[in-house]
């Protein structure tokens, strides 16, 4: 292990992996607007009283290998045409997005600090097993 860190091998595993993930993120947050962008100009046909075949044939051409799958043009088109004015997606039950909790991250400190080679499947599962111990009746 000291021939890796001498090497500084680990410290650009590291700074590659943040990387990838703001890049990820990037493209996430892209591919978000670019939806909103075409539900926008899926409420302007609509308004314009285009079909909803014309409405996604149009989208096609603009948007290519981007576009939206035909289900939800239609979907979001018969919303519009049902006054529907938010383009933005309904907030959703259930658990959150994002587990990045102060508690939950926590929990991953401890559990890496015993031993930092742990895969994130046992990392998970012991937080999982953590959890079940806390839970209040």
């Amino acid at each position: 292990m000291s021939i890796f860190v001498s090497t500084g091998l680990v410290e650009s595993v590291v700074r590659y992996c943040c990387l990838c993930m703001v890049v990820f993120y990037n493209l996430v947050t892209f591919a978000m607007q670019e939806n909103i962008e075409q539900r926008y100009a899926m409420k302007f046909c609509m308004k314009l009283n285009k079909s909803a075949i014309q409405t996604f044939l149009s989208l096609t051409e603009a948007y290519r290998d981007a576009t939206l799958s035909i289900t939800m043009a239609f979907k979001w088109h018969k919303a519009f045409k049902e006054n529907r004015e938010n383009v933005e997606d309904d907030p959703r039950s259930g658990s959150p997005i994002s587990s990045t909790h102060d508690q939950n991250v926590e929990v991953v400190q401890t559990v890496m600090a015993k031993d930092r080679r742990l895969s994130v499947r046992v990392i998970s599962e012991e937080m999982a097993w953590i959890k079940t111990q806390f839970i209040e009746f």
